[in-house]
């Protein structure tokens, strides 16, 4: 008679004992852990953007902002363009929580509604760069030779215009004294002033990030496949280049909010009738002393604004930057 343990020692080792030969990849693991699917460059980004509560904060306040500049009469029942001049200078009450300017206009809604321009401003000048200089970018980078000189030495020469100076000059010479220009149109200038003096940064990048992937091995195995141009660019090298852009367009709306307000307060950007953060404080700077709260509210609402989208940025790229993780 045999030997039964003799049968348990040389039997077949079980599929489901992991580091034994037979046995699958996953043996041993969890079942959450098993059923988990593998996850791409956002996919560990917004896992790990999920954990930050900079992140968090700063997306509460976005969208905040966001909803305010939509429907701003969620917020605000008031008339931020018409007021009494009986309310001039008044003082922040139970009636008008930020007070009145002194053309007896309620601050708090004029606050509540000059977040639509600021931030539609900053949306579309954003969209704008990132889409022109993007392409410019992309062509540049993937054709490269006398196409790339060319390109990087008209964008060399934005480069060389001072971004305040270049704005005024824009913004005086179409949106002057003497101009009679509606309410979009004076944004639509502001809007194209921004995005002409901005676009070369966003096309050095998107550059630098072609011409570092156009000759990684899948590129090239697309390309002796038969891929065309087309194809190569909008299947394999946009999706791997766009995390610096996504970074840098979440900071640039705050630049651009800023950057806003800056020209508003100097008086070559929006003007009346539009209602923003910019021309409200331009307004108060002559009241400071007898109304200091004409200046505070809407700067506070400004600087929360920017930094929410600083803070998104840096949050952002942090999750995409596997060194900083």
């Amino acid at each position: 008679m045999s030997d039964p343990s003799t049968a348990s020692i040389v039997s077949t080792p079980r599929a489901e004992q992991p580091g034994q030969i037979g046995a699958p990849a996953d043996a041993g693991l969890p079942e959450s852990a098993r059923k988990e699917k593998p996850r791409g460059l956002l996919g560990d980004a917004w896992r790990d953007l999920r954990r930050k509560p900079l992140f968090w904060i700063s997306a509460f306040f976005i969208l905040l902002f966001v909803v305010m500049a939509a429907v701003p009469s969620l917020f605000s029942s008031g008339d931020a363009v018409n007021g009494s001049l009986d309310n001039s200078l008044g003082k922040p009450s139970s009636t008008a929580w930020f007070g009145y300017d002194v053309q007896g206009r309620d601050v708090y809604a004029r606050v509540i509604y000059g977040a639509r321009a600021s931030v539609v401003v900053a949306l579309l000048s954003v969209a704008g760069t990132l889409l022109f200089g993007g392409l410019m970018g992309v062509v540049s980078g993937y054709r490269g030779g006398w196409v790339d000189a060319l390109l990087s030495r008209i964008a060399d020469v934005f480069f060389g215009l001072p971004f305040v100076l270049g704005a005024i000059v824009i913004l005086t010479t179409f949106n002057g004294s003497g101009a009679s220009n509606s309410k979009w149109q004076i944004m639509g200038l502001v809007i194209a002033s921004l995005v002409l003096l901005s676009w070369p940064v966003v096309m050095r990048l998107m550059r630098s990030s072609v011409l570092s992937t156009k000759e990684a091995d899948y590129i090239m195995a697309a390309r002796a496949l038969g891929a065309g141009t087309g194809r190569i660019i909008l299947k394999h090298l946009l999706p791997n280049c766009l995390a610096p852009l996504l970074v840098y367009g979440t900071i640039m709306v705050g630049s651009f909010i800023g950057a806003e307000a800056t020209l508003s307060f100097l008086g070559v950007g929006l003007k009346s009738p539009v209602v923003s953060w910019g021309i409200m404080i331009s307004e108060a700077q002559n009241y400071i002393r007898v109304a200091p709260y004409l200046l505070f509210f809407p700067a506070a609402f400004l600087v929360t604004a920017v930094l929410s989208f600083v803070m998104l940025g840096e949050a952002v790229r942090e999750a995409l930057d596997p060194k900083l993780r």
